[in-house]
């Protein structure tokens, strides 16, 4: 059942009307390019990529509930090995079994799913022609005592292209000490998808103990995630996913006192951006090359107003410029009926004409 516009409000509470009604004043819309029907014609045709490469985006973009409108919906299940699979499916112990995610996100209308060589492996003969796969080539192991936060490839890109997937999907952790090495393997891995024909998404996420700052987290400052996202698209990868950002001044909180830390300009503050949610997430659109890479965000951790939650990010993110949501944990941490409700209550978002980009 459709999301009522009306619906979208009560969700939005007493943030309806200013999430609804904003206009950006910061990056102008029609300065971005937008996504649309045409998106892969116009925002790849006349780059480097090569025909598989166009023709597995549109795959992608073609398939689901938002299917030929230039906007994704995708499930992405790769916790098992992030957050350990006994923390992320005792919610749901059915998502233990593969094929219970892979139905949720067919039955849930997504573009595609994500998630592990193991899982998207163990049924590739029966759901590879089914929905688009995108394999998850590296992971946070967290078995190591203490704990490192550090990515690791966990399979090749040729066995990803044998499963039939349409793309591959990789983490960098920006900021932190193992990140030049990540961004050497994982920028190889992505030369070599794109040789084979399957388009790349990367996961651009921060990490470094010392962003946390006078007891503030700036892991998702619009400044230090804008420009993970701009080394993102450096790599040449044709999707970017990104957490949302909830403040800004990142830089500016890392440069107090005798430190010194990367460049700033005081426009990213004063003109590229405000302190408005919208703003926010369009600075990082803008370091998506202005949107020819698309940016999705994440739908983060499932709670007990999931619902509302995930409508917000949907709503922020489109008025923003971005091209959907990556939501796992809201839809796979509660019965199936519920998680399929969460997914289309998103895609609902993307599917209403008077959600318009601020």
């Amino acid at each position: 059942m459709a999301l009522a516009k009306k619906s979208i409000e009560e969700l939005l509470g007493d943030e309806a009307e200013d999430l609804l009604t904003h206009e950006c004043e910061t990056i102008s819309k029609d300065k971005l390019h937008l996504p649309s029907p045409t998106y892969v014609d116009d925002m790849l045709g006349g780059s480097d990529r090569n025909p598989r490469v166009l023709r597995s985006l549109q795959t992608l973009l073609d398939n689901g509930r938002l299917g030929g409108t230039g906007y994704l919906s995708i499930l992405p299940v790769d916790q098992g090995v992030e957050h350990s699979g006994g923390a992320s499916f005792a919610p749901n112990p059915d998502y233990f079994d593969p094929e219970k995610i892979v139905k949720l996100a067919i039955e849930g209308g997504c573009n595609g799913v994500a998630s592990t060589f193991g899982v998207l492996g163990s049924v590739a003969r029966k759901y590879a022609h089914k929905i688009p796969f995108i394999v998850k080539i590296n992971h946070n192991e967290l078995m190591t005592y203490p704990n490192e936060y550090n990515q690791i490839m966990f399979g090749s890109v040729e066995r990803a292209f044998d499963m039939g997937a349409v793309a591959v999907g990789a983490t960098i952790y920006f900021g932190s000490k193992e990140s030049s090495r990540q961004i050497q393997e994982v920028s190889k891995a992505f030369e070599r998808a794109h040789e084979l024909g399957m388009a790349t998404i990367l996961w651009c996420y921060t990490r470094n103990s010392a962003f946390k700052v006078d007891g503030e987290d700036y892991h998702a400052a619009a400044d230090l995630t804008g420009q993970a996202n701009h080394l993102g698209v450096t790599m040449q990868a044709d999707i970017i996913k990104q957490k949302q950002p909830t403040t800004n001044g990142g830089y500016k909180a890392l440069n107090m006192g005798d430190s010194s830390y990367g460049k700033l300009d005081e426009d990213i503050y004063d003109k590229l951006s405000s302190d408005h949610p919208i703003d926010l997430t369009r600075y990082q659109v803008a370091n998506d090359y202005m949107g020819r890479a698309g940016l999705i965000n994440s739908g983060g951790s499932s709670g007990k107003n999931d619902f509302a939650q995930a409508v917000r990010t949907a709503v922020i993110n489109k008025r923003a410029g971005g091209m959907g949501l990556i939501s796992g944990r809201k839809a796979f941490q509660r019965p199936m009926e519920e998680g399929i409700q969460l997914l289309n209550f998103i895609q609902d978002v993307y599917l209403d004409d008077d959600i318009t980009v601020a």
